[in-house]
């Protein structure tokens, strides 16, 4: 999901498409049809945020309700801000990525992409700790989910180890 604030009017939407690009930046997919955009455009900032297999409701309502036409959409929606930062998070989520906007106007028209800095990051440390992922030790609950289509989701599976690479014995 992906929120922004703007003059006092917050929104998150469900996410097409986001992408890590490097260690401090994220690549994300923002439509001209969606009303977070607008925000995203007019405050330079987004917040990425990871949902977990308990927010696959809120995941689905996000992207069904476009705030322009409801604009009580965000009372169903759990929001909480983190101190420095004026910006919308949706609570329960694995974890949350505050952007600021790397202005590139032609990607942002001819291909809705948003590339922005991460400027702050939180987790939930009962799945992200010491900057590892722990999901073989958190309830299946907060397993991260990914959207296909049709209301299908996948869940984060169970972890596997590999000790060695090639060449070695």
């Amino acid at each position: 999901m992906i929120s922004s604030k703007y003059d006092g009017i917050e929104n998150v939407m469900a996410a097409a498409w986001v992408g890590l690009v490097g260690n401090t930046k994220v690549m994300a997919f923002i439509g001209k049809q969606a009303y977070t955009r607008k925000l995203v455009e007019k405050s330079g900032y987004y917040v990425v945020h990871i949902p977990v297999v308990a927010q696959m409701e809120t995941v689905l309502y996000t992207g069904e309700h476009s705030y322009s036409e409801m604009s009580n959409k965000n009372d169903k929606i759990k929001f909480f801000y983190q101190e420095g930062f004026d910006l919308p998070l949706v609570e329960g989520c694995a974890g949350w990525l505050v952007c600021k906007v790397i202005p590139n106007a032609q990607n942002e028209q001819d291909h809705d992409l948003f590339m922005g800095e991460i400027v702050g990051a939180w987790s939930d440390d009962r799945v992200f700790r010491n900057g590892h992922w722990i999901f073989d030790e958190a309830p299946d609950e907060l397993r991260t989910i990914h959207y296909i289509a049709g209301g299908q989701f996948y869940a984060i599976g169970k972890g596997t180890k590999f000790n060695h690479g090639p060449g070695k014995d």
